[in-house]
């Protein structure tokens, strides 16, 4: 059985769950650097943000400085306030596999609005965790192209390092990236998000050829750990809407879940299992659903710079409480104990089938 999270309140029942959707982000200062107005696509986002009214400063050189406070939690402050409008590197040109979520990773963006406890992020951007957004995305669409493989459908992720839609009023990129997609027989572009603000995708030329997944969790853990997101009945609504939307001359959107990060807390049955009803209730109806399931993990790295950002964190970070998982390269992160995901595993896989036998499972992680 798998050892119970104390961090959480033992309950028998769930909370009564709200639509509450998600602010828009509206960061406190958007940064342009000179390379990124030089491009085209870096114009669009000039004169959107202009629209907003939002403040803009354009720097004088190609770096982000400033961003740094008198402490972690200040710079955390400044870094999530902050909109950077940059030109890619050159090694984003250089796509990386990421097996098992796809083929190729091509990030439109790097840093999130939200202000999830246990983000993935955490220890694997450089610097102050600003969003950064790339300017020169056409060409690094245009790359992609490289990638793909004649007669196999090529899959790229976008959302490995931001929330795309979180940021998608203020830059468009998304919508670039669907309609590029649409065009492309051999290629499938993937993206999560965690907000539910999907009424400009709607309506795109995608062609089924992106595949819109939401991000979902228990709603105690949605709403104690995920801060600035849409609530899950808001994303479960959003998910529906992208499943039932029809393109001029086209179908819906294939669509996912994405149920992460899965935690024993305390009942957790009877919370997944209100989460997955409510799901089965939303999707009434067939479409072409993939689900990935993904426990908790984490690093001693990612794990002290939580602590930094999050004090008071509720989440459980006791790597004695943990199995150790090596990569090729030598790195540690911090799962839980193989009897401990043997039952998670069995309940999961076996209450998705009970409500979604025809929606595969791609993958449990």
């Amino acid at each position: 059985m798998p050892t119970q999270q104390t961090l959480f309140t033992p309950s028998t029942s769930v909370k009564h769950p709200n639509l509450t959707t998600s602010r828009l982000w509206i960061p406190k200062q958007v940064l342009f650097t000179p390379d990124a107005l030089e491009e085209p696509f870096g114009q669009q986002i000039y004169e959107r943000i202009s629209t907003l009214g939002l403040p803009i400063n354009i720097l004088k050189s190609n770096r982000l400085t400033g961003l740094r406070g008198a402490d972690e939690r200040e710079t955390y402050r400044n870094a999530k306030n902050t909109l950077a409008v940059v030109k890619a590197p050159p090694g984003a040109f250089r796509l990386q596999p990421i097996p098992p979520s796809a083929d190729w990773q091509m990030n439109l963006a790097e840093g999130c609005p939200a202000h999830c406890q246990y983000c993935y992020l955490a220890g694997s951007l450089h610097g102050p965790p600003v969003t950064r957004v790339y300017a020169n995305l056409p060409q690094m669409l245009a790359n992609a192209a490289a990638y793909e493989q004649v007669g196999k459908v090529t899959t790229f992720e976008v959302s490995c390092y931001t929330d795309v839609i979180g940021i998608e009023h203020l830059t468009g990129s998304l919508a670039e990236c669907v309609s590029y997609f649409g065009s492309r027989p051999d290629a499938q572009l993937r993206f999560v998000t965690k907000y539910d603000q999907v009424e400009s995708l709607l309506e795109l030329p995608h062609n089924g050829r992106t595949r819109a997944r939401v991000s979902l969790n228990a709603e105690l853990i949605a709403r104690r750990l995920e801060g600035g997101t849409a609530s899950v009945e808001a994303r479960l609504q959003a998910l529906r809407k992208l499943a039932l939307s029809r393109e001029q001359g086209g179908g819906e959107y294939p669509v996912g879940v994405v149920l992460a990060p899965i935690m024993p807390i305390i009942d957790w049955r009877v919370h997944y299992t209100d989460l997955l009803d409510r799901l089965a209730d939303t999707l009434d109806f067939d479409c072409d659903l993939t689900v990935e399931f993904i426990t908790h993990r984490f690093t001693a790295g990612s794990k002290e710079v939580l602590l930094g950002w999050y004090p008071n964190t509720s989440l459980d970070l006791d790597e004695f409480s943990r199995s150790q998982k090596r990569n090729k390269f030598g790195g540690v992160k911090y799962v839980y104990e193989p009897d401990e995901m043997k039952t998670l595993r069995s309940f999961f896989y076996a209450e998705w089938r009970k409500r979604f036998p025809r929606a595969p499972i791609l993958y449990w992680t």
